[in-house]
């Protein structure tokens, strides 16, 4: 399987990226008067209230935070965009998922910086998550989940060249096999505190993978960089959990603990805190059912309020970007509070959410991927500042 570094395309933003305010602490934020936030345009308390979460190994206590001010245009243009990724160099790479590029960000709109070859994009298929590993001494890799003609896959790519001028080197399977279809292909993959691989697969249609240990589909995988089982997972296989239907954000909060967002199917969607080897209960257990054999959500919503996709976790505020709700959704990890919605109906769909510079969030609208309802110069990257909750 090939990749070729494709030429150049620009795209020029609507409007330039502005300069994105610095992230102080609680203290000097209250001696300075940013801009009014924005606030919630709706507080929704689950049904079953927020579940008590796994004991906190003792470290620092991290001041929640939310967003504090304008919401500014980074890059448009985008078609179909799925993955941010921030590398240690200041570079961006955000993946296409219908065209199978893997862009570049640039002050004045975006490149081609590879075309990975072999993305079959069907339904919901095709170019999905991003994963950096690496540092420029030891070398680094880029890695990507998409779908191929045959299966959902994971490859690795040296990462070459420059801020400006980045490419890829030819691909190395890591891993194959992955259950496909033209919905809930999950996709989202990030290598954890420890060192490890984590990637979120869908059942592809077919509930019964869930629970399938055999099969890799319905899952949260768990693998060494270069695909292998690891040590200490829960059943001597790949498989992290099961019971899952359709995850697709995952992030670590500052006690190591691993969150994931997952779809429902009508009724509920989820937030959880995942932990080796336990079942999450899809498709017995659809949101909060208090059986003791599956592991409840932390918090839930309906499918109107969320269809959750990306996750982040910045001050241990896990933001979660929704698809059907179009809105952002954070929430205050451990706090027993519901979760808060921001930039309802703004933006239109958001796929994936991440921390931005200098205290800011980032996140990407999702309108062109045959859903939405685009305007002039969707898809687009954007940006807030975040500040200190109250």
């Amino acid at each position: 399987m090939g990749l070729t570094t494709a030429m150049r395309r620009w795209r020029i933003p609507t409007g330039l990226l502005a300069g994105g305010a610095v992230f102080a602490a609680a203290a000097s934020l209250a001696a300075c008067t940013p801009r009014p936030a924005p606030g919630p345009t709706s507080t929704v308390a689950p049904e079953p209230r927020p579940i008590a979460t796994a004991p906190m190994t003792a470290t620092a206590v991290l001041p929640p935070v939310q967003p504090a001010g304008d919401v500014n245009t980074i890059a448009t243009n985008l078609d179909a965009p799925w993955s941010i990724l921030r590398l240690p160099n200041g570079a961006t790479l955000i993946s296409e998922r219908d065209t199978g590029d893997i862009l570049e960000l640039l002050d004045g709109g975006t490149r081609v910086a590879a075309e990975v070859a072999g993305v079959a994009h069907g339904g919901e298929g095709g170019l999905l998550g991003l994963a950096h590993l690496g540092d420029a001494a030891s070398g680094e890799w880029i890695y990507a989940y998409f779908t191929s003609d045959s299966d959902n896959r994971i490859v690795r790519m040296p990462l070459l060249g420059a801020p400006g001028e980045l490419g890829l080197g030819a691909p190395e399977l890591v891993l194959g096999g992955i259950p496909m279809a033209g919905n809930h292909d999950g996709g989202r993959i990030a290598f954890g505190p420890d060192g490890m691989l984590y990637a979120t697969t869908g059942d592809a249609g077919d509930p019964d993978n869930a629970q399938n240990r055999e099969s890799l589909g319905g899952k949260i995988l768990r693998l060494t960089p270069t695909g292998g089982v690891p040590d200490g997972n829960p059943f001597g296989t790949l498989v992290w959990t099961l019971g899952h239907r359709n995850p697709q954000g995952i992030g670590w909060d500052s006690h190591g603990r691993l969150w994931a967002s997952e779809f429902g199917q009508s009724t509920w969607d989820e937030l959880n805190l995942i932990e080796a080897g336990r079942n999450y209960g899809w498709p017995i257990v659809e949101g909060a059912a208090g059986d003791p054999a599956y592991v409840d959500p932390v918090t839930q919503w309906s499918t109107a309020e969320a269809s959750p996709s990306g996750l982040a976790v910045v001050s241990d505020t896990v933001f979660v970007a929704s698809l059907r709700g179009e809105r952002i959704w954070s929430y205050r990890a451990d706090s027993g509070e519901p979760p808060v919605a921001w930039f309802t109906g703004r933006f239109g769909r958001f796929r994936d959410v991440a921390a931005g510079p200098d205290g800011t969030l980032w996140f990407l609208s999702n309108n062109t991927d045959g859903r939405g309802d685009p305007s002039d110069g969707d898809d687009r990257l954007l940006q807030v500042p975040l500040a200190v909750a109250p």
